[in-house]
């Protein structure tokens, strides 16, 4: 029995850790749905976020809920920016080349951090309950169980918002042909501008509930590694491979970190990935290409 319950209590913590990957792994589908681009920065962008709560909460000394606010806003202010500076001017330019400056974005961002807050290690304010939870005889712990629900609830706001704001359609209209897109009247640069603002936002959250739980620094863009092997196995255009393949490293992770040891945690899920995408080359759930030639 205690055998069972140790894996009970592993797998939930792997599956509170897999919402958190879900949550970022949305915010990259949703960049590279509208936009095809790979966004190898979303773990730096989930670590400024992080350390923007950090400065609204400590720096400023505001309220929970009012740095919290602004740093989402703050996320979707630098998620446009970018858009605009950076990714636009680079529009029709091969995909190795996108693909590069995203990773010299990524440094750029680990910079600011180091100069603005130092590379030191930081706590953030307590903000979650931290009421014990026990699911039967299991125990959760209170930080990776609310972050797990803070995430899912997340989610679901923008399935429902992809499906019925307008925004929302219009998004999935353009990532699904661009051209035809601009043939109904949308405006395509517009969806590419909004689809970096949400899926910084998304980020910033989830930098946030990952800083709560485990502290933020200047390496934390290490989580985008996992969040990458997500995406990559759910499929890199699909939000419920996003959802599925978060919650699958999650807990094979956790089941490996425990059983095998720390050191087999990255053997596990990068030995998965290639496993996945010798059979299937696009993911799990990602959209099949097919060229003619």
């Amino acid at each position: 029995m205690s055998d069972l319950l140790f894996l009970v209590e592993v797998s939930l913590a792997g599956l509170g850790a897999g919402g958190l990957y879900a949550l970022t792994g949305v915010a990259f589908v949703v960049i590279y749905k509208a936009t095809r681009v790979v966004n190898l920065a979303i773990g730096e962008l989930l670590m400024f976020g992080a350390y923007l709560f950090f400065g609204f909460s400590v720096g400023l000394a505001l309220p929970t809920w009012q740095a919290i606010l602004l740093a989402l806003v703050g996320g979707g202010i630098l998620g446009a920016v970018i858009e605009r500076s950076v990714i636009r001017p680079m529009l029709g330019e091969s995909a190795i080349s996108v693909f590069m400056v995203t990773i010299g974005l990524g440094s750029i961002l680990v910079g600011l951090v180091e100069v603005i807050w130092s590379p030191d290690p930081r706590r953030l304010p307590e903000f979650m309950p931290n009421a014990p939870i026990f699911i039967g005889d299991a125990y959760l712990s209170p930080k990776v169980g609310y972050g797990f629900l803070v995430a899912a609830a997340v989610i679901a706001a923008f399935l429902l918002v992809f499906r019925f704001w307008r925004g929302g359609v219009a998004l999935r209209a353009t990532a699904t042909d661009q051209a035809a897109a601009y043939s109904v009247g949308i405006n395509v640069p517009a969806v590419f501008s909004l689809a970096w603002v949400v899926g910084c936002v998304a980020a910033t959250g989830a930098g946030i509930l990952v800083g709560a739980i485990g502290g933020i620094s200047s390496t934390m863009g290490v989580f985008g590694l996992s969040v990458l092997v997500v995406v990559i196995v759910g499929g890199l255009d699909s939000i419920l491979g996003a959802l599925l393949g978060g919650l699958l490293i999650g807990l094979l992770e956790a089941l490996a970190g425990s059983y095998l040891g720390g050191e087999y945690k990255l053997l596990v899920t990068f030995g998965l990935l290639v496993a996945i995408l010798m059979v299937r080359p696009y993911g799990l759930f990602g959209t099949t290409e097919i060229e003619r030639l």
